[in-house]
């Protein structure tokens, strides 16, 4: 299934019992050896809401959210009938999160998700810089001074803005940005253009899956980055590579929403 491109293995847990997920996300990951994906979602029973998502990126490690992932499991559970609440609480390792699902003739066709408020404090996100928050401060990536803000969307963020991200060499600079000391836990890194004060273009790499098609709680962070600095309204439309996202910072609340699609592109059984 993918959302927006991003795509994932999603794993039926309510059947299916995964012994070593670390193990067999490596293992369906790979495109060519492989099914082919950014990592493994496995949708579970939960005792605090209506399912849980237990999520692994493609090398492996264990990822706390994902924007575009979360919005299958809601497309997931409720066609297989594992909940037919709407809206829908999905337990994440970030928190609940609520979602609320447009279906049309049975069919889950787009989700928008409250993702909650952003965490800005960096000690929280966790990124080291001094301050109560990381907006636009200075951060050397080989050799080179950016200015990025730093953000969580229950996952860690580093965004910059760009005049042009078309012709960036992500496979060289992502890494250097995702193992940079000053993220302890690593990070996601959102390289944007500003099209307009209600629209950006978005490229991002993500912390041990590489340059994705898109990423929502990157999405997210993009535009909360942009309100910070002044470069966009509180309603964004994000293009990326997959497809484009809704994004709005609510005033009202300080809540965060992400709208855009969830798409099943075939099931099957595999062997590991």
């Amino acid at each position: 299934m993918h959302g927006a491109g991003n795509d994932y293995v999603y794993v039926n847990g309510f059947e299916v019992k995964v012994p070593d997920p670390a193990a067999v996300a490596r293992a369906v990951s790979p495109r060519r050896k492989g099914i082919g994906s950014d990592g493994l979602i496995i949708v579970q029973p939960s005792s605090v809401a209506d399912v849980r998502m237990e999520m692994y990126n493609a090398d492996g490690s264990r990822g706390e959210m994902c924007g575009n992932g979360i919005r299958c499991v809601g497309k997931l559970a409720w066609e297989r009938g594992l909940a037919r609440e709407n809206p829908l609480r999905v337990e994440t390792d970030s928190g609940v999160k609520t979602l609320e699902l447009e279906v049309e003739g049975g069919r889950v066709r787009a989700v928008t998700v409250d993702m909650g408020e952003p965490v800005l404090e960096p000690e929280r996100i966790p990124a080291r810089f001094d301050g109560p928050r990381a907006v636009d401060v200075p951060l050397v990536v080989g050799g080179e001074t950016h200015r990025v803000t730093c953000v969580s969307i229950g996952n860690p963020h580093c965004v910059l803005f760009l005049s042009e991200i078309a012709a960036l060499d992500l496979e060289a600079i992502g890494p250097r940005f995702e193992h940079h000391e000053r993220f302890p836990k690593r990070v996601n890194t959102e390289f944007l253009q500003v099209l307009g004060r209600g629209e950006l273009r978005m490229r991002v790499w993500e912390r041990g899956s590489g340059e994705t098609a898109a990423c929502g709680t990157g999405a997210c962070a993009a535009a909360v980055a942009g309100v910070l600095t002044g470069r966009t309204d509180r309603r964004v439309l994000v293009h990326l590579t997959g497809g484009d996202l809704g994004i709005e910072w609510r005033e009202s609340d300080g809540h965060v929403t992400l709208r855009g699609d969830a798409v099943e592109v075939f099931r099957g059984e595999i062997e590991i």
